[in-house]
C-alpha cells in the first residue's frame, strides 16, 4: 500500500477504535451505572485491570519519549490512566495528522514512533532498566494470572462477563491492537509477526513484556533509539551511518521550519 493510503487508513482505524471506546464507555455508565463498585471488583476483572494497565505502562513510555517536555508527558500519560485506550487512539490519531500526505515516500509509522527532534544522537540508555523493570512485570502478571486461575478457576465462565467486564476487554484490545501494529512494523516476516500477535491476544501484558524484553536484548545503551522502535528494512533501520545522516538531514529541516528539498516526508506547516 501507498505511503500516503497507508496514512488514511491508520488515521481512520484508530479514529474508528477510539469512537467505538467511547461510545463503549457511555453505553455501559448508561445501562450498568459507575464503574466505582465494590461488587465489580471479582478476581478475574482485578486480574483483567492489572493486565490492562501493564499494557498502559508499556504505552506511556512510549508516549514520555515522543513528547518533547515533562507536561505534555505527565499531561498525556494522566488520561490514559483514565480513559485507557479512547486516550491511545486519540493520541495516534493526533500525530498522524502532524504528518502531511504530500510527497510522502516512506511508512507513516516511522514517522509516528520515532520523536521528531535529535534523534541519530538520542540513545537507548534506560536498556538495562528497561530489561529490568518489563521482566519484573512481566513474571508478575504471570504469577498473577496463574493464581487467579487456580484461587477462582478458569476465566471462560458466562458469569464473569459482565457489562463493566465486557467494556474491559474491549478497552484493553484496543490497547493490544496499537501494541500489535508496532510489532507487525517492527517484525521482518509475516510469520513471527503473526505468532507474536496471537500470543499478545492470548497472554496479554505478559507477551507485551516478554516482547519488549526480546527486543531491549538485541541493542545496547549506544544504539540509537529507532533501532529498537524499527524494523531493519525501514529508512532508519538498516544502513545505520547512511539513514543517521539522512536522519539529520529531515528532522534539522523540521527543526528549522525549511523546506524539504527532497521528496520525503513533510511534517504539517512544512510545504514540499
Amino acid at each position: 500500500m501507498p505511503a500516503a493510503g497507508a496514512l488514511v487508513v491508520y488515521r481512520a482505524v484508530f479514529a474508528a477504535l477510539g469512537c467505538l471506546m467511547v461510545g463503549t464507555l457511555v453505553y455501559t455508565c448508561i445501562t450498568d451505572g459507575s464503574p466505582f463498585r465494590a461488587e465489580l471488583l471479582t478476581p478475574w476483572m482485578m486480574t483483567t485491570l492489572v493486565d490492562f494497565y501493564v499494557n498502559i505502562a508499556a504505552i506511556s513510555t512510549w508516549v514520555v519519549y515522543k513528547e518533547g517536555n515533562w507536561i505534555s508527558s505527565i499531561f498525556w500519560v494522566v488520561l490514559l490512566v483514565c480513559f485507557g485506550s479512547a486516550t491511545t487512539c486519540a493520541y495516534i490519531v493526533s500525530k498522524l495528522f502532524e504528518i502531511t500526505s504530500s510527497g510522502l515516500s516512506q511508512n507513516p509509522l516511522d514517522l509516528l514512533l520515532l520523536r521528531q527532534d535529535n534523534l541519530p544522537e538520542r540513545k537507548c540508555s534506560f536498556v538495562v532498566i528497561g530489561r529490568t523493570i518489563f521482566s519484573i512485570l512481566g513474571i508478575l502478571m504471570a504469577a498473577l494470572v496463574t493464581y487467579t486461575v487456580i484461587t477462582d478457576g478458569l476465566p471462560f465462565r458466562k458469569d464473569l462477563l459482565t457489562p463493566w467486564m465486557a467494556a474491559t476487554l474491549i478497552d484493553f484490545y484496543i490497547n493490544v491492537f496499537a501494541i500489535s501494529v508496532w510489532v507487525v512494523h517492527r517484525e521482518s516476516t509475516w510469520i513471527s509477526a503473526v505468532i507474536w500477535i496471537c500470543l499478545l491476544i492470548c497472554f496479554g501484558s505478559i507477551t507485551t513484556c516478554g516482547y519488549i524484553v526480546v527486543q531491549l536484548l538485541q541493542v545496547s545503551y549506544q544504539d540509537p533509539v529507532y533501532h529498537l522502535l524499527l524494523n531493519s528494512h525501514s529508512k532508519y533501520g538498516a544502513a545505520p551511518s547512511q539513514s543517521e545522516n539522512s536522519l539529520k538531514g529531515d528532522m534539522f529541516l523540521v527543526h528549522n521550519n525549511v523546506p524539504s528539498v527532497h521528496k520525503g516526508a513533510t511534517i504539517k506547516g512544512i510545504p514540499e
